[in-house]
């Protein structure tokens, strides 16, 4: 009777626990937009979508989290096909590869990603085995899709250790992932290989590649261009220094958090990264 009653307490939480996570994901709307050439961009909850949509098909660049996988089915569909054959993952976190399994599984989409997004996912215990990237490369690779040219390069250690970002050569549309949140704190995951220094070395590549021309998705935040992606460099740069500046003269990372970084930069913290959050980043990264 106690195995039985266990059973049931579990099985129960597990589908309380699915009801609550759909409940978070219920008013969310998938909102597209048109960039240039093949190029849109999906917002929802989550990472930003790129997609590419022609006369080959679709393909997209990270997928958000599975309850919203049928609502970003649809908004493929008007696009000219619900069923991307290609998902390229810019890193591992559950935000941008929630519905790989679901894709992969009922859409027979194709996965794409570094090879350190499949280490990294493979050893997390939530994750399905149809999660998996099944084309990995090292430094990067090329799609041919839609009449364009996607390059897609790896760079190290900067957001984690399997960062891609992609180009669309002929329209000129680069999805950074998360080596960009347009007009907030970044998230750099210490923890799974990512450094403020190789970030900022990232972001730097990047801007030299482009230019006043280039229509850039970042991995949150609104639509941006060069000049945004330049502001968001020098905010890193400044608050880098201001933190360097403390810890020189002997303070905590608690003593900076207090002192704060002044009102200069109070408006790039947000819900999940807010000025605590970014100091404690900068102080350890």
């Amino acid at each position: 009777m106690n195995k039985l009653a266990t059973a049931i307490c579990a099985a129960t939480l597990s589908v309380s626990g699915l009801a609550i996570a759909q409940d978070r994901f219920a008013d969310v709307t998938i909102q597209t937009k048109a960039l240039k050439g093949s190029v849109h961009m999906l917002t929802g909850q989550g990472g930003n979508i790129g997609v590419s949509a022609g006369d080959d098909g679709v393909l997209i660049i990270d997928d958000q989290f599975e309850p919203l996988a049928e609502k970003i089915t649809a908004a493929l569909g008007k696009l000219g096909s619900d069923k991307p054959q290609f998902i390229v993952n810019t890193h591992f976190h559950g935000d941008h590869t929630g519905a790989n399994a679901w894709f992969h599984s009922n859409k027979q989409s194709t996965i794409l990603a570094h090879e350190n997004v499949r280490v990294r996912l493979a050893k997390d215990d939530k994750s399905e085995q149809a999660a998996l990237p099944v084309i990995t490369y090292q430094d990067g690779i090329k799609i041919h899709f839609n009449n364009e040219t996607l390059h897609i390069w790896h760079l190290e250690n900067g957001h984690t250790d399997g960062d891609s970002v992609i180009w669309f050569e002929e329209p000129d549309v680069l999805h950074t992932g998360d080596l960009f949140f347009n007009e907030r704190f970044p998230f750099i995951d210490l923890k799974s290989g990512g450094s403020v220094d190789g970030y900022i070395s990232s972001v730097k590549s990047l801007l030299e590649k482009i230019d006043e021309d280039t229509v850039i998705i970042p991995g949150h935040g609104p639509l941006a261009n060069k000049a945004d992606y330049e502001a968001f460099l020098t905010m890193i740069e400044r608050t880098l220094e201001i933190v360097n500046k403390h810890k020189e003269d002997g303070l905590t990372v608690d003593e900076i958090i207090e002192v704060g970084l002044g009102d200069e930069f109070s408006s790039w913290s947000w819900g999940f990264i807010n000025e605590e959050k970014w100091i404690r980043t900068l102080y350890n990264g």
